[in-house]
């Protein structure tokens, strides 16, 4: 039974992960994880790792990542907020901070996670967008690439679309939605799902623009699923132009920043 003089608090994070070999806690190398972590030791009066919802790879952002601790003495969450804020790098914030109820993980208890994509299209890449867009200097055949999302909806085994080091895991997850957005030259991929696996949706990005270049046809995209072989998909988009974008969980967790966010969509 929980201690009644301890706390369970949530975290709703943003950074940017230029900086950071991803978020898990690694020995002698900075992660966001650890990061939090540090901040967190004087504050709870022990050493805490906060539990992600999502172990975003090095080099990639979150807009809504959400993490929890628990902590051996009660702790009130704005105080967590603004304590975090004052002694964390500037590159990760904390957007809001609230009590959970005992037993609340933040990776145990997520229900839907969203990733969205960001893809610089033109001759010239915007300096302003060199650490966070994929710059594809080659025309890109948006209907095309929509078509070829459409067919990666519903439940599938997604081997096709996984990382080597991340095979020891059930292969099979739901995406709920895929959608692209087009800005002017920039180019925004969305996908939400029950669960992604490694590399999953920067996998996704590589074999559609694959299409969107031309060199492959919508419907290769189901034969590539199909064959559950990751060598028939398309390179690896790189890591900088993925964000994690939103958590959801079973009861509202931040409704207000959430909000916030959906008013802020990629390439709105």
């Amino acid at each position: 039974m929980k201690d009644a003089s301890s706390s369970n608090i949530a975290l709703l994070l943003a950074y940017d992960g230029a900086a950071y070999h991803g978020w898990q806690v690694q020995a002698d190398i900075g992660t966001v994880q650890g990061t939090v972590g540090d901040a967190l030791r004087p504050l709870v009066g022990a050493t805490v790792l906060p539990v992600g919802a999502s172990r975003t790879d090095a080099g990639v952002h979150a807009l809504g990542q959400v993490a929890s601790f628990v902590s051996p003495r009660p702790l009130a969450p704005s105080v967590v907020r603004d304590a975090l804020n004052a002694t964390l790098p500037r590159d990760v914030r904390v957007l809001a901070a609230r009590a959970v109820p005992e037993g609340f993980d933040a990776r145990r208890s997520a229900r839907l996670k969203s990733y969205g994509y960001l893809i610089a299209e033109g001759a010239v890449h915007s300096p302003f967008l060199r650490g966070y867009a994929w710059h594809v200097p080659r025309p890109l055949d948006v209907g095309a690439m929509r078509a070829a999302l459409t067919t990666l909806r519903g439940t599938h085994d997604f081997s096709a679309f996984q990382a080597a080091a991340g095979r020891d895991r059930d292969p099979v997850c739901t995406i709920l939605a895929a959608r692209l957005v087009r800005r002017g030259a920039l180019l925004g991929v969305v996908v939400s799902a029950d669960a992604f696996l490694h590399h999953m949706v920067r996998n996704i990005v590589g074999t559609i623009v694959e299409v969107g270049l031309g060199r492959r046809r919508p419907k290769w995209v189901v034969e590539v699923l199909a064959g559950r072989d990751r060598r028939r998909a398309g390179a690896t988009a790189p890591a900088h132009g993925l964000f994690l974008l939103s958590v959801r969980y079973p009861f509202p967790l931040f409704p207000g920043a959430g909000r916030a966010r959906r008013g802020r969509r990629l390439g709105g």
